[in-house]
């Protein structure tokens, strides 16, 4: 299903039910949507369910439904509740929906979707991401997209109406769609979004969006981080919505602490610092997949990421560590602080 976490099915999801599964988290990790990079991260993947497993059991409790189960214990074995994990946890037990496949017809056809909701019925992934915004952060591809104008900041814009050079919040949140199983995320407009979801309503999957961003954002504040933006995914079953894959990580979602941010962002801008001929070629293998028989734009990237070197690997490792052990309260890692695991990470 992704790049960094395995996924396994107990009991398979059908037409008429859900089924049930875990997914394992590992160390590895994707930036510019490129599959698994040539490095581990230790902790990451144990920091990620911790953090996941964490905002799942917060939004149950405010009544917000989601495919979450409980975690492996790594002693027992046996699925509990976060609290009763005896050491940090790297399995998290879900509930399964069906995922069919999304073919693609070519340039001009593009991406049946027809054809992936027949197969799905009632009881689907929906194939949209649903991201909100808290704060216009640098990095953001609103950036890109939009204007400081189109959310009432025109006193912040330059002359020349960009964004200024550093984060903004936004008066309200901003919740936007973009495509889920495509090989490049496309954002939509709504009218496109709904019909991407299929049966899922799209005001239905905005609402549930603004109450994850709320819960999350709340317990964010409550640890001292500043939640910036972050991103959910759904399953439709018998018209009813669920929050699933995993929600209020450093993977999902992007995170500030005293002014400085906390996600896989220090890595992405680790790249374009000293790998740029990669990100370049990254950049020019999805510009030129338009037009192609193939939606794969890796088949036409000819350069391949360099390793991180190991004081980069041991820093972010400690970042992951250090801010899951802040953000749920407990010591789950022996990491610094998340002001120290900052500074080392500054100083890469």
């Amino acid at each position: 299903m992704t790049s960094v976490k395995e996924f396994r099915v107990d009991e398979p999801a059908t037409a008429d039910g859900l089924g049930r599964g875990r997914f394992v988290f590992t160390d590895a990790y994707s930036v510019f949507d490129w599959g698994q990079m040539p490095d581990a991260i230790p902790h990451k993947g144990a920091s990620l369910c911790a953090m996941g497993a964490f905002n799942f059991e917060l939004l149950e409790r405010e009544g917000v439904p989601t495919h979450y189960r409980g975690v492996a214990d790594p002693d027992s074995g046996r699925v509990v509740p976060l609290d009763e994990a005896t050491a940090p946890p790297t399995e998290m037990a879900i509930d399964l929906t069906q995922v069919p496949d999304l073919p693609y017809e070519g340039p001009h056809a593009g991406y049946d979707y027809d054809a992936f909701h027949a197969a799905g019925g009632e009881n689907y992934l929906v194939p949209l991401e649903v991201v909100f915004r808290n704060r216009v952060p640098v990095g953001s591809s609103l950036r890109r997209r939009r204007e400081p104008a189109d959310f009432g900041l025109d006193d912040l814009a330059g002359a020349d109406g960009e964004w200024p050079d550093e984060p903004v919040d936004l008066p309200e949140p901003v919740v936007e769609f973009s495509t889920k199983y495509e090989q490049q995320d496309r954002y939509l407009t709504r009218a496109q979004a709904d019909e991407v979801a299929g049966v899922a309503d799209v005001e239905a999957l905005e609402s549930l969006a603004r109450d994850v961003n709320r819960v999350v954002t709340d317990r964010a504040e409550a640890a001292g981080f500043v939640h910036e933006d972050g991103k959910i995914e759904c399953l439709s079953v018998d018209g009813e919505l669920r929050v699933a894959d995993v929600v209020g990580t450093f993977d999902e979602n992007r995170f500030s602490y005293g002014g400085r941010g906390i996600s896989k962002e220090v890595v992405r801008q680790w790249y374009k610092a000293n790998d740029p001929d990669w990100v370049a070629a990254v950049k020019e293998a999805k510009e030129s997949v338009a037009g192609r028989e193939t939606d794969d734009w890796r088949e036409l990237c000819d350069e391949s990421p360099d390793p991180l070197p190991p004081a980069v690997v041991e820093a972010v490792s400690d970042l992951y560590a250090a801010g899951a052990n802040a953000y749920t309260g407990r010591e789950w890692f022996d990491a610094p602080g998340v002001e120290a695991a900052l500074d080392a990470a500054e100083g890469l």
